[in-house]
């Protein structure tokens, strides 16, 4: 939220209080990392602290959350991705939904992508 200059009332919404949050944390047990999972398959509010961007952290997150949308029988997942991501994003599976929007001054477009097909290795920057 710092970070990208986020608001906090942006931040923060209702969909905080029925979403599935997952929290990834080091060997003393601090947490690095956290994201959320919502009803309609919306992967968000990823976030990794500095020192610990890199693929072990981002795989880690990101499977645990596919599993729980599995576990949830959600088949398809989606972001709302940084417009210079949405290459990385179409090359591995995701297709475009929409037109592009603005989500806290930032302009996004949302990619979809079966959890069936869902591949967390190239992923690293996932904000």
């Amino acid at each position: 939220m710092y970070e990208l200059h986020i608001p906090k009332k942006v931040e923060f919404d209702s969909l905080d209080q029925v979403a599935q949050h997952v929290l990834v944390t080091d060997e003393y047990d601090r947490g690095i990392a956290t994201g959320r999972l919502c009803s309609d398959g919306l992967i968000s509010r990823i976030a990794v602290l500095p020192g610990h961007r890199n693929r072990d952290v981002y795989q880690s997150l990101l499977n645990f959350i596919v599993k729980i949308a599995e576990h949830q029988n959600i088949h398809t997942i989606c972001i709302n991705c940084i417009l210079n991501e949405v290459p990385l994003f179409n090359q591995n599976g995701f297709i475009k939904q929409g037109n592009v929007f603005m989500e806290a001054g930032i302009p996004r477009l949302r990619m979809q992508c079966d959890v069936s097909n869902f591949v967390t290795k190239p992923f690293t920057l996932v904000h």
